[in-house]
């Protein structure tokens, strides 16, 4: 099979995309809109690009009718957000998170969760996760107009909060203790207990 993204339909490159790029990290992102509201949502387009300073970006996608979604909005206006680990025992309410609701309510009420303030950022993080990485907004870097439209949204870690109960002893984080999810293609989701090590050469 060989497919020509300029004439393919966009849901359809959307589609492959997700089922070859495996498994994908989920930042689960706090952020806060001019009015208060604590947004919550989850994004498979995410990874970490540095650490010195530390850097990690996640796209927001545009949704399918080309209007941007609430935590675009907010990290826009505010330019502060807090990436939070998903992991095995929130799986559920990681997806529940990505429901559609009114841009006055809150996802961190849906999923009948708590937060807690952040140290240096002024969206709150999540009281539940493990993990929590308050990030600042370096930049925005707009990819596109449409459907599913890229937005790459570069934040520097400037506050991390790691739970003591998944380190290794040894100054890590244990990825048997963390247990973290991951996304595949279409409602296909995987967990990172199927380990193997490699020395690095």
């Amino acid at each position: 099979m060989q497919i020509d993204p300029t004439s393919t339909a966009v849901p359809e490159v959307y589609q492959y995309l997700v089922g070859i790029v495996t498994p994908r990290p989920i930042a689960w992102v706090t952020t806060l809109s001019p009015t208060g509201v604590v947004n919550l949502a989850p994004f498979s387009f995410f990874n970490a690009f540095g650490a010195n300073p530390p850097i990690v970006v996640f796209s927001p996608t545009l949704r399918r009718d080309g209007t941007k979604k609430d935590t675009l909005l907010n990290v826009e206006k505010l330019g502060e957000f807090v990436i939070h680990t998903a992991v095995a025992p929130q799986a559920e309410k990681v997806n529940l998170t990505a429901k559609e609701i009114p841009h006055d309510e809150s996802e961190v009420a849906l999923a009948g969760l708590t937060t807690v303030p952040s140290l240096k950022v002024r969206p709150p993080r999540l009281k539940e996760a493990p993990v929590a990485m308050e990030c600042v907004v370096k930049q925005i870097i707009y990819c596109g107009t449409g459907p599913i439209a890229a937005n790459l949204v570069i934040g520097e870690v400037v506050m991390l909060h790691i739970a003591d109960e998944v380190l290794d002893g040894k100054g890590g984080v244990d990825p048997r203790k963390l247990k973290t999810v991951a996304r595949l293609g279409g409602a296909f989701w995987c967990h990172t207990s199927d380990l193997f090590e490699q020395t690095r050469p």
